[in-house]
């Protein structure tokens, strides 16, 4: 059975504590949680105890940290995963706590991106969605199937809608005011052809 020797104990302010275990696996603890350990340098732990240390104490605090970022915002499952990762949590804890919030339905990555679509088609083309989505960590297949069921928008009229919004007139507009706004059409996602079609009427 493995040990796990702390090779390195060092006070980070804040009541936190960075740990160095055998010389590879770092974590972060709260003093509190050190001192329920009796953890110092040079201390052995065995298996159990890394274990209980991992998923009991740094595991549970994980999933208390993702509650509390879903309920403030939103998030896909890559975005969590990120914020935890930048929390300094390893990767085992990370797992526990995606696990838990995914259990009681607080991540759904579906969810996520049927409330997006619906909220955006408005103003954003089918293809700027889904590059929105793919960024945000969802899966190509659940976008596709997402912008099945949930994207109605008529493309065509999104344009002549946003048209409207910024007072674009193509009788009075000139070749810098035109470019302008077809550069800004295209970074919105929409079709080339589509746009031009729009603003020629």
């Amino acid at each position: 059975m493995m040990q796990y020797i702390i090779t390195e104990y060092q006070n980070m302010g804040r009541g936190q504590i960075h740990l160095c275990l055998n010389e590879t696996i770092t974590l972060r603890l709260y003093k509190g949680e050190a001192n329920q350990m009796s953890l110092a340098q040079g201390v052995e732990l065995s298996e159990e105890q890394y274990r209980y240390l991992l998923h009991d104490i740094i595991g549970k605090r994980a999933a208390k940290r993702a509650m509390h970022l879903l309920e403030r915002q939103e998030r896909t499952e890559y975005q969590l995963r990120e914020k935890l990762r930048q929390n300094c949590y390893p990767p085992e804890a990370i797992e526990d706590a995606v696990d838990y919030v995914k259990r009681y339905h607080y991540l759904d990555d579906e969810r996520y991106a049927r409330t997006f679509i619906h909220f955006h088609q408005e103003t954003r083309s089918k293809m700027r969605l889904k590059n929105d989505l793919a960024r945000r960590g969802i899966s190509r297949e659940l976008i596709a199937y997402c912008l099945e069921e949930e994207f109605v928008s008529d493309e065509r009229a999104q344009i002549k809608r946003l048209l409207d919004q910024k007072n674009f007139s193509p009788d009075t507009a000139d070749r810098e005011e035109y470019g302008k706004m077809y550069r800004f059409l295209m970074r919105r996602g929409f079709c080339g052809s589509d746009i031009s079609s729009v603003m020629r009427r």
